[in-house]
């Protein structure tokens, strides 16, 4: 078990499973086709993605480093989350980019979505977890992995 305390940016308890990407996540490429046609779960798009192509990320908890793209991101995961299919958690290792920030806050406003958020988890973070690692994040920023 190693703990791991960030900045809680959207806050929230919740257990379950880890999926990882070494490098920043292009929300656009990654979720557009499962939200355009109107699937019932994400299942990776971005072929640019080694760590994600072709995975189902849907209410999991998605460790990355940040997001990257275009401006779009924001709607992106607000537009995810009011469909019910984005992850349970966005967990960052470095600061959250602005794109991301801005979809997860309007998404919890707008669409009454739970998605959790955390930030500055460190490097240390991303390169101890793995994906299918079963975590507990906690109300407080910690991150447990189990």
């Amino acid at each position: 078990m190693k703990e791991f305390k960030g900045r809680v940016v959207a806050g929230g308890s919740w257990k379950g499973e880890a999926i990882v990407s070494h490098q920043g996540l292009n929300t656009l490429a990654s979720f557009q086709k499962s939200a355009l046609k109107g699937a019932k779960k994400i299942v990776v798009s971005d072929q640019n993605n080694k760590d994600l192509f072709g995975k189902d990320i849907t209410g999991k908890a998605l460790c990355l480093p940040l997001t990257i793209g275009s401006t779009t991101g924001g709607l992106v995961i607000q537009t995810v989350c009011q469909m019910g299919i984005a992850p349970s958690c966005f967990l960052f290792s470095e600061h959250i980019d602005s794109l991301a920030a801005s979809g997860i806050v309007l998404a919890r406003i707008w669409e009454n979505s739970n998605v959790i958020a955390i930030d500055q988890l460190g490097e240390e973070f991303l390169k101890t977890v793995k994906s299918g690692d079963q975590l507990e994040v906690k109300e407080d920023g910690t991150v447990v992995i189990l």
